[in-house]
């Protein structure tokens, strides 16, 4: 498995960045039944798909078999199950997320040597599609369709509101490592949401490897050390996010946390 660096991220595809991520949150991922199932999509979509010349013909086969006849889909239903994050359930339910989803049609696409790239837009991960011949287009990996800048303007409107504008570094290819960042946020938002503190905390942790002095990071990782009942940890953290943010709206409730906290944790003798 590659090191978890932003350097060695932006040397292998954003799929296989992911799964070296599932397997630091969760050492039970199946790494190499992932890498299996992967490579068996990539030697189908090429067997059926690589002699055909032109590559819009080539990406509309490759969106017919993925999301039509592979029954790839995006989970409606259950959007924020981290089931949703992690490679190996996606790929076993055939269900994900943007991020998910993307990842790995993005996978397919370039073993395929279509033009696409992955985009971080400010409210999901969508394709770009840089063609040669005509303007660049836009996919959602969520349900395989393709999204025309007035959607885009719009779900930047939903985002942020009236004011919100679409600017071009919306729609710029981002690097993995950013995109990695994103995924484990939305991973450790789904394990807190489920009330799994022990993976949402390697999450916070792998987090402030990036980012050591992250205070809003520190507070995160304080509140799942109060979950865990490890109050001095939980204090600890809490006390940091106050010095470095004394104004914020949480800090004065973080306070009286404290108190509770301190008061509650055992003394030993």
């Amino acid at each position: 498995m590659i090191a978890f660096t932003d350097q060695e991220l932006d040397k292998v595809s954003l799929v296989e960045g992911a799964l070296a991520l599932n397997l630091i949150i969760d050492p039970s991922t199946s790494v190499d039944w992932v890498r299996i199932e992967l490579e068996a999509l990539a030697k189908k979509a090429e067997h059926l798909l690589i002699q055909e010349n032109d590559d819009e013909c080539r990406l509309e086969g490759l969106i017919q078999l993925f999301y039509g006849e592979w029954g790839f889909k995006g989970d409606f239903e259950q959007y924020y199950s981290s089931d949703n994050t992690f490679l190996e359930k996606v790929l076993k339910r055939r269900k994900g997320i943007p991020v998910s989803m993307g990842a790995i049609f993005l996978f397919l696409a370039q073993r395929l040597d279509l033009p696409m790239q992955a985009v971080g837009f400010p409210s999901q991960l969508i394709l770009r599609l840089n063609w040669t011949h005509k303007e660049t287009e836009y996919m959602d990996p969520f349900n395989g369709e393709f999204i025309t800048e007035r959607i885009l303007r719009g779900w930047m409107v939903g985002k942020d509101g009236p004011l919100a504008q679409l600017l071009p570094e919306h729609l710029s290819e981002t690097d993995n490592p950013n995109l990695i960042g994103r995924w484990l946020a939305v991973i450790k938002s789904a394990l807190l949401r489920e009330e799994n503190y022990g993976l949402a905390l390697r999450c916070s942790e792998l987090a402030l490897t990036f980012t050591p002095d992250d205070p809003y990071e520190i507070r995160d990782r304080g509140y799942i050390f109060q979950q865990l009942e490890c109050a001095w940890a939980a204090a600890e953290d809490y006390e940091y996010f106050i010095s470095q943010c004394p104004n914020d709206p949480a800090a004065e409730l973080l306070r009286l946390q404290v108190e509770v906290l301190t008061a509650e944790a055992p003394i030993f003798h």
